[in-house]
């Protein structure tokens, strides 16, 4: 990959991301959708990932980046707090359905498999994003580590990601067929994210450490909305809850080793 070309570079990890999303929606045609300690240990997981990732991926270079002084604190502050009131604005504002939940956002007469699609959308754009900006910073730096890092990180828990979308959705009477297809959509909207991220950051240089913040914010709000609360709702805590240790420690090491 070339640091100077931010935005193929971000194209590229998110395909990557998209491809394991794949694999784990295609799981959808095997005999799982009953099993629901995967689905509570693969969306354990992937908090654990998106925890990690948003703090030594997102917030660390966040801070690296911004001015030193007594206010260098207040870009990635700052960003955090916007990413996460924007992904709470877009919760009430956009209509969408999570599997066994009721409808959220305004009230809309679409149909459910449109609401679930938003839904989806929702949950993975801040991933794309956060893969884009962490790309479009790189270019400034010259440091691949953290964005690959990020990516492959992000890529290893959307394989169980991909079957905890799809399996859901089978469970809510869609084919198996238009499950796996919705499933791997998500993949979908996070090289769009990838790609609006790191043109973002890579035209307007001085936010930089704002966008890393705001992906950040998005993602943490994903998993404390989205990804904690259901993981807990099936009755498998401890499972989920190691599940969410092993994520993070993955995420962890990836980084440190990567650096």
């Amino acid at each position: 990959m070339d640091p100077g070309n931010p935005v193929f570079n971000a194209f590229l990890a998110t395909i990557f991301t998209w491809l394991m999303t794949l694999a784990g929606a295609a799981l959808v045609f095997l005999p799982l959708q009953g099993d629901r300690k995967l689905l509570d240990s693969s969306l354990g997981f992937a908090a654990g990932i998106m925890i990690a990732a948003s703090f030594w991926s997102l917030l660390v270079p966040a801070i690296e980046l911004s001015p030193t002084g007594v206010y260098a604190w207040v870009p990635p502050a700052a960003g955090f707090l916007a990413g996460g009131l924007f992904l709470s604005a877009m919760d009430r504002i956009i209509p969408h359905l999570h599997p066994g939940c009721d409808p959220e956002g305004l009230p809309t007469t679409w149909r459910r498999n449109r609401l679930l699609l938003l839904a989806v959308v929702i949950h993975n754009l801040p991933e794309g994003l956060a893969i884009g900006v962490a790309f479009g910073a790189a270019a400034s730096t010259g440091g691949l580590a953290a964005p690959l890092a990020l990516a492959l990180g992000i890529g290893i828990q959307n394989l169980p990601e991909g079957a905890a979308v799809s399996l859901p959705l089978l469970g809510e009477g869609l084919s198996r067929w238009r499950s796996f297809i919705y499933g791997q959509l998500s993949g979908v909207i996070e090289v769009l994210g990838g790609i609006g991220g790191a043109l973002m950051v890579y035209s307007f240089s001085g936010i930089m450490p704002y966008a890393l913040g705001f992906a950040a914010g998005a993602m943490i709000f994903v998993v404390i909305e989205d990804l904690i609360p259901e993981c807990q709702s099936g009755g498998n805590t401890d499972l989920a809850t190691v599940s969410a240790l092993m994520g993070f420690v993955l995420m962890m090491v990836l980084d440190l080793a990567l650096a």
